[in-house]
């Protein structure tokens, strides 16, 4: 396969979350998408359960401490105390609370998976959907147009923030979680006509 054919082959994962079904914008997800030019080669509803979750958001100390680096920085961002609002200030304890959270939220509704396909699918699809910050998403993007919350907003609320669409964030990341989500044969071939 030459170069050019591997960036035309390029794949991602996206998941259209809860909020974005239960506000009716599967379809302007997809138009947005397909617009694009780039093709989903594989597309389910289901309704998932906290064990879909295990590997997506794993409970591994490295991811949990992350999450909880974020949380941190948001709080000091904002000049706020973490440990009032939260009850804690531990990076590890605020990790299991926001993973928490994520896994209720996603558990919440019907969720859509699906694989696109495409020119530099990962970047382009990251750039349609916008920043993970819905406040911080710029306008035209799915979240800057369709999404307003913030971290701080959902910390308080003991939620996960609703920003409508998870999108894979490198190419190593979407190969992961397409493998996760989908078997090799619920992924499609086919030519586009544009």
């Amino acid at each position: 396969m030459s170069n050019s054919e591997k960036l035309k082959r390029e794949r991602t994962l996206v998941l259209i979350k809860p909020d974005a079904i239960k506000r009716g914008l599967v379809g302007e997800i997809i138009r947005r998408i397909e617009q694009r030019g780039l093709k989903i080669v594989a597309l389910k509803m289901f309704q998932p359960n906290p064990d879909d979750f295990k590997e997506h958001y794993p409970e591994t100390e490295e991811y949990l401490r992350i999450l909880g680096r974020k949380t941190l920085e948001d709080y000091r961002q904002s000049n706020l105390d973490v440990k009032k609002e939260l009850g804690t200030d531990d990076e590890l304890e605020l990790g299991k609370l926001i993973r928490g959270w994520l896994v209720e939220f996603m558990c919440s509704g019907p969720l859509i998976k699906m694989v696109v396909e495409g020119l530099h699918a990962v970047k382009m699809v990251r750039k349609l959907v916008g920043s993970t910050m819905p406040a911080d998403a710029e306008m035209g993007t799915i979240r800057g147009d369709f999404s307003v919350d913030s971290a701080i907003l959902a910390n308080s609320q003991k939620r996960a923030v609703h920003n409508l669409v998870h999108a894979s964030g490198t190419l190593e990341e979407a190969k992961k979680e397409i493998n996760l989500w989908f078997s090799p044969e619920e992924i499609q071939e086919y030519d586009l006509k544009i």
